[in-house]
């Protein structure tokens, strides 16, 4: 599965508040489709990306964005390298292997209000959309 894919460092965006050592794991709700349980860990080796996945997890307004490893192995997320960018240049992965957080990241490029309700208005235009299928 991880073969020549990024090394990282890696970053999870959520709005939960985690400790280093805690263990992030499928089995949750997905952020974009909530009535889909997801089988696959989800992060990215950019900080910016992990922060937009945040931001838009964080319903209460306080994203987090942390620096994770892998405890095994990763593949290309196929929800945007199969379907909107050819060759991952997002940078995107999933596992079915928890993520250890190694600590939280400062400084990532936060979203400005109207940038945020940009994309919740496109997650409400998806989540109308019966046909749009989410890769568990």
């Amino acid at each position: 599965m991880s073969e020549a894919l990024d090394e990282g460092p890696f970053f999870h965006g959520t709005g939960a508040a985690l400790q280093p050592g805690d263990l992030l794991t499928p089995g949750f709700n997905s952020n974009y489709r909530p009535e889909v349980v997801m089988n696959h860990i989800y992060f990215t080796a950019m900080t910016d990306g992990a922060g937009l996945a945040a931001e838009v997890a964080a319903l209460d307004g306080h994203p987090h964005v942390y620096e994770v490893e892998p405890t095994g192995g990763y593949e290309d997320d196929p929800n945007v390298t199969d379907k909107k960018f050819p060759g991952n240049p997002t940078r995107s992965y999933r596992s079915t292997a928890p993520l250890r957080v190694l600590r939280e990241v400062t400084g990532w490029k936060r979203l400005s209000p109207d940038e945020l309700q940009s994309w919740r208005d496109k997650l409400a235009a998806l989540l109308a959309d019966d046909s749009a299928e989410i890769i568990n």
